[in-house]
């Protein structure tokens, strides 16, 4: 997820991202649902805490003293964060049986994590990795946008615009198919995400045309 699953679309688009494009927030986001985990009744070997201590990660603590969501790297200040979709009006913490961690719940990430495809990330031989669709990771960032707007991530708020806006700009042009049926999915979940998409529309007047004319075929 996050600008590490954007940096991987030039593969699955064919396109080639400017720097200022890709630039990384040094957070790593791993999303999983939290039903899917139970129902595996399995677990990852090694442990992830084995493969975190190797890399020198260490825990975040957090309000929760018996949940740790969250891991920094002390070398390279990157983060790794375990996040699932909230099925509660609350966005607390939910635990993964299978991959031996808690993640924190968000509202709307469903949508965005269903039906990922799968990437290779460029690591030694490479490793096989499953990210968002770019038609719902563009429909998605405009929530996010919006809901970081005027909190402590609201320096954010913008890149997740601009990777909205240049998204939506790509697939209008080669896949309006996929993404007019993205857009119509997410306005047929409920006035808060209608709400959530049109503010982050009103701030990005050629991105509205974009989804227009991807709808309509143009």
């Amino acid at each position: 997820m996050g600008t590490t699953a954007f940096r991987l679309y030039e593969g699955e688009l064919g396109l080639r991202l400017a720097l200022d494009q890709t630039a990384m927030t040094n957070d790593i986001d791993i999303a999983s649902f939290e039903r899917l985990s139970l129902a595996l009744g399995d677990s990852v070997s090694p442990p992830l805490q084995e493969v975190f201590d190797a890399f020198d990660f260490a825990p975040i603590p957090s309000a929760d003293r018996n949940r740790t969501w969250r891991w920094r790297q002390a070398s390279t200040e990157t983060m790794i964060e375990f996040l699932t979709p909230s099925i509660e009006e609350a966005e607390g913490l939910r635990d993964l049986p299978a991959l031996g961690v808690s993640a924190q719940s968000l509202h709307f990430l469903d949508y965005l994590i269903a039906d990922p495809i799968p990437a290779a990330a460029v690591y030694r031989n490479g490793i096989l990795i499953r990210i968002p669709r770019p038609e719902r990771f563009a429909i998605h960032k405009l929530i996010v946008s919006d809901r970081r707007k005027d909190g402590p991530d609201s320096l954010k708020a913008r890149k997740d615009l601009l990777q909205a806006e240049y998204l939506i700009h790509v697939l209008s042009e080669d896949r309006p198919g996929d993404l007019a049926d993205a857009y119509a999915d997410v306005l047929s979940r409920g006035p808060r995400w209608r709400e959530h998409i049109e503010h982050s529309l009103s701030r990005t007047p050629i991105t509205r045309e974009r989804l227009a004319r991807a709808i309509n075929g143009d």
